[in-house]
């Protein structure tokens, strides 16, 4: 079996220290900011300073990884002899996989004997990052490359993704919600739970009124669909509000005697869209 390197994009929001640890390759995504002429790779960007920005009012915008960027990271490792597993950031919010899937057909002429799979994760944030650390683990038991494509092609739908927003001002500017829902939103303090469906598309599923209710909402989709509640990996993320990350632990312990595994932080990418104090929970479910 010849020796592989799993690739990703900063789409995962796993740190950069971590996914080296892990021996995973990162691609970074790229923001600007409004009215700035300046582009960061999404993982050179501070979470905390990021979120500071936005809440003075700067807006960023992003840009997805183009088939030149993949090439050339792609070709580092295929003129050693080295396969790729590819796993991207979902097709449903990005261009990044499609212009991965180009540069894998490039590099598969160039390279005929070698071995280049893209799997599109269909999903976001730490909920990629969660089957990343699947594949990780499955590597290192020395498992191939296409047992590792195999997995994520058949377990990416029963990542959940359940999370909420603190403001809907952001998801306005997506054009999420429109700017009534936003407006009348944010006056009652309405804080809308959405998720991640099978096509790796935003979906705004249900309304709690308070930060409180929401974040025991997304405790509640836990104990509704996940596969194994006692033993199974629970990560969660967010954008700058780690006490919110403490209450929603407080409310898995409480009700499924559960901790969180992995706490990362929301990179730019995903929040100049999603914006401060979004919380977010993944683990793998009978169903998204």
């Amino acid at each position: 079996m010849r020796e592989y390197v799993i690739f990703t994009d900063s789409g995962c929001d796993i740190p950069r220290a971590t996914l080296e640890e892990w021996g995973v390759r990162l691609l970074d995504l790229l923001v600007t900011f409004v009215g700035e002429e300046t582009v960061y790779p999404d993982s050179a960007l501070d979470p905390t300073a990021f979120y500071d920005r936005m809440r003075k009012g700067d807006m960023a915008k992003t840009s997805a990884i183009n088939v030149e960027a993949f090439l050339e990271a792609f070709s580092e490792e295929a003129e050693k002899g080295k396969d790729i597993l590819y796993l991207g950031f979902s097709s449903g919010l990005s261009a990044t996989f499609h212009c991965a899937e180009l540069a894998m057909k490039q590099l598969s002429e160039k390279y005929p004997e070698g071995k280049f799979l893209a799997v599109d994760s269909l999903a976001a944030s730490a909920g990629q990052g969660l089957l990343l650390y699947s594949l990780v683990e499955m590597k290192k038991e020395g498992k191939s490359i296409e047992a590792l494509a195999t997995f994520a092609e058949e377990r990416r739908c029963n990542v959940c993704h359940w999370f909420t927003v603190d403001n809907l001002d952001y998801l306005k500017r997506g054009g999420r919600v429109s700017p009534t829902v936003a407006f009348v939103g944010n006056l009652l303090g309405i804080k809308p739970v959405l998720h991640v469906d099978n096509q790796g598309h935003l979906i705004n599923v249900s309304k709690s009124r308070g930060r409180k209710a929401a974040l025991k909402a997304l405790a509640d989709k836990f104990g509704e669909l996940a596969e194994d509640k006692e033993n199974g990996t629970i990560f969660v993320c967010n954008a700058d509000c780690m006490k919110d990350v403490e209450a929603l632990e407080a409310m898995l312990l409480a009700d499924y005697n559960r901790k969180i595994d992995r706490v990362v932080s929301i990179g730019a990418v995903i929040g100049s869209h999603a914006g401060p104090g979004t919380v977010a929970i993944f683990f793998y479910g009978k169903q998204r």
